[in-house]
């Protein structure tokens, strides 16, 4: 019973947990974390957590995104699924598709690709064997657009 209290305890800390990859860095692979994560450099890989992702002002992510929520103020090569909510930013730029429960796109925000909202947790699998593809259309959505997938 003691190491069930304390499986518990230590898989709590690591959903608590952040990580960061700082301005100037440059990482190549996937990455993958049950804990929050922060981006400001850039990535070379897939990115998976079951937590939140913010990529920053300066990031730059080349490859797929899969978390629960998401902060985008950087630009990102790659599609994104999200189970929860995500935000573009103003200085967001997204080349390729957008799978979101809830999505909130600021002024000056732009994504190619396409979309497809009101996604159920069920739809999209964080854990296991996930994979990030998503339908695209070709079609050009920017700020201010919306478009039924």
């Amino acid at each position: 019973m003691f190491a069930s209290k304390e499986d518990h305890k230590v898989a709590e800390e690591i959903s608590n947990s952040s990580n960061i990859i700082g301005k100037g860095t440059v990482l190549k692979g996937n990455i993958e974390t049950y804990g929050n994560i922060r981006i400001e450099g850039h990535v070379l890989g897939n990115i998976k957590t079951k937590s939140k992702i913010v990529l920053g002002n300066s990031s730059q992510v080349e490859g797929d995104v899969l978390a629960q929520n998401a902060e985008v103020e950087g630009e990102l090569k790659g599609n994104i699924k999200i189970t929860d909510v995500l935000i573009l930013k103003p200085t967001a730029v997204i080349h390729g598709d957008i799978i979101t429960n809830k999505l909130i796109v600021e002024a000056g925000a732009a994504f190619n690709g396409g979309c497809k909202m009101g996604v159920t947790d069920k739809e999209i699998k964080i854990g296991g064997d996930s994979t990030l593809n998503a339908n695209s259309n070709g079609k050009s959505v920017k700020a201010g657009e919306a478009k039924a997938v």
